[in-house]
């Protein structure tokens, strides 16, 4: 006898986790390899804390600007059909 399969599984809502982790390890890898290449041109510890923190504003600045472009396809999608009509 074949048993009904009762766990509810969330999995259309676990997008944001998804993204999440990717965006963190984009980031990590992304200043790191940042710092890496300047401290291999031989810079003082001053231009590397700078190179540093400019990595991670840039970064901290895309992926707002990702937001906000996921944010409104969401906003797109959710339009109602009356207003595609021409």
């Amino acid at each position: 006898m074949a048993r009904r399969h009762t766990e509810r599984h969330r999995t259309d809502r676990i997008g944001w986790l998804r993204a999440a982790v990717l965006g963190a390890s984009d980031g990590i890898v992304s200043t790191a390899s940042l710092l890496v290449g300047v401290a291999a041109a031989s810079a003082s510890h001053d231009n590397i804390l700078v190179t540093g923190v400019a990595g991670l504003v840039a970064g901290r600045s895309r992926q707002a600007g990702a937001r906000v472009c996921a944010g409104a396809g969401i906003r797109g999608r959710r339009r109602p059909p009356e207003l595609d009509s021409p």
